[in-house]
């Protein structure tokens, strides 16, 4: 099988993101003719057609989307050693930290605060969907990936999960909704609920709670999103079920308070990272103040 030439590539890459010969060309400071000529190149080592021409323009094929997918991987991973390798030659070291959308933010903080505002390091933080933080992780276009929700592993897969916090959950709300000298069950038959969305892990534990009391919730709200779990609570829509973390500087305000500890449910805290020859020593920084317990599952 012929071997890609990686200068082909990059010229590829160049032509893919202009949409045009012309100006890709120019940028290159190379000839259209000559330029034409190594994507033809290209095309034939791989034994398709890249691009099909639209106007006066040019647009990927099937084909075209899968090598730019790749090629971006290839240069990535190439900027991505280089920059550890000569780290000593930058003044700002760089930290990129995925985040679930739904995952508190208060946590998230709690976790960055070692690194946050120091003059040394930047923090590039991005937040999507479990999925979508994985396929960045994977090329490596993340550092690490945090989440409350441990990624699916099959036999050989390189994901490293560090269990860096596990925060207990609460029924909490208003001052005058909670009242006092309620029994958990009272309050969970008594007041309107605002739960976290069915599926999730958190709502599975806390729907056998309910079951094991006999008690039948009053569901005000359902939300996966803890950020909306802790404006809903201070709306006073209801009781939330939700770690304390997340509602912090409320309940240290008053606006919040919590009624009772949920027995045996917590919330745990992952840090998702994948194996790495040469992993971010700011990373390997923040890992080591988690928990002993944070050590990476095997």
């Amino acid at each position: 099988m012929a071997q890609i030439n990686l200068h082909h590539l990059r010229l590829f890459r160049a032509v893919a993101t202009d949409g045009t010969l012309t100006g890709a060309a120019r940028g290159l400071n190379l000839s259209q003719s000559a330029l034409s000529t190594q994507i033809r190149t290209l095309e034939a080592t791989l034994g398709h057609d890249l691009f099909e021409r639209r106007g006066r323009g040019l647009v990927l094929t099937e084909a075209g989307r899968i090598a730019l997918d790749h090629a971006e991987a290839i240069f990535r991973t190439s900027e991505d050693l280089t920059a550890i390798l000569s780290e000593s030659g930058r003044t700002r070291r760089r930290l990129r930290v995925g985040a679930l959308g739904t995952l508190s933010r208060n946590f998230q903080m709690q976790f960055l605060r070692p690194l946050v505002g120091r003059a040394d390091v930047e923090v590039v933080l991005r937040s999507a969907s479990q999925a979508e933080l994985m396929r960045s992780l994977e090329a490596l276009e993340l550092d690490v990936v945090l989440t409350n929700l441990a990624p699916l592993r099959e036999p050989g897969d390189f994901w490293l999960v560090h269990r860096i916090d596990e925060q207990p959950v609460s029924l909490i709300g208003t001052p005058a909704r909670v009242g006092s000298g309620r029994t958990l069950a009272a309050l969970l038959s008594q007041e309107p609920l605002v739960l976290p969305s069915p599926g999730t892990s958190l709502r599975s534990a806390f729907d056998g709670l309910v079951a094991q009391l006999g008690a039948v919730p009053q569901i005000a709200a359902e939300a996966d999103d803890m950020a909306m779990l802790r404006l809903l609570a201070r709306e006073d829509v209801g009781l939330a079920v939700i770690p304390p973390i997340v509602v912090r500087d409320e309940l240290a305000s008053g606006l919040l308070v919590e009624a009772l500890r949920l027995p045996g449910i917590s919330e745990a805290f992952l840090a998702v990272t994948r194996k790495r020859r040469f992993p971010n020593r700011l990373l390997a920084e923040l890992l080591s103040l988690t928990d002993p317990a944070g050590d990476p599952e095997p």
